[in-house]
């Protein structure tokens, strides 16, 4: 079994940073992201991160301005969030699941992820 444990949310006024972190115990896992969530909305990818090559991949959305990381025991993944947009507001969700080569990376349905966090919110005020 594995449980994640999301913190770090909060509230922030636009062209702010966050930083959210997972605490991941249990059972190892190689294939980590985050996802997002918005009331009446699917939930959404935003990064992932394949911990065998440290390679990772994002949602157009966050280019540039998210960077998904993962602590040298591999414990713990983070979600440094910078010039942050009100359209970030989110209840953001943490991930985990084992795979084979990249094909982490390519993963971007809820499905495809069978351990999850209870989710940390995010408000971006203009």
């Amino acid at each position: 079994q594995v449980e994640l444990v999301e913190s770090g949310g909060g509230s922030v006024q636009a062209g702010g940073s966050l930083r959210l972190s997972c605490a991941r115990s249990g059972y190892r896992t190689n294939c980590m992201a985050w996802f997002r969530q918005t009331p009446g909305k699917a939930r959404e990818k935003v990064a992932n991160f394949y911990s065998n090559k440290g390679t990772t991949s994002y949602a157009d959305s966050v280019k540039g301005r998210f960077t998904i990381s993962q602590d040298n025991a591999e414990n713990t993944v983070y979600l440094q969030m910078t010039g942050l947009e009100p359209q970030d507001t989110a209840m953001y969700y943490c991930a985990a699941t084992a795979t084979s080569g990249d094909y982490c990376l390519h993963l971007n349905s809820q499905a495809n992820f069978p351990y999850w966090g209870q989710g940390t919110q995010v408000t971006v005020s203009s």
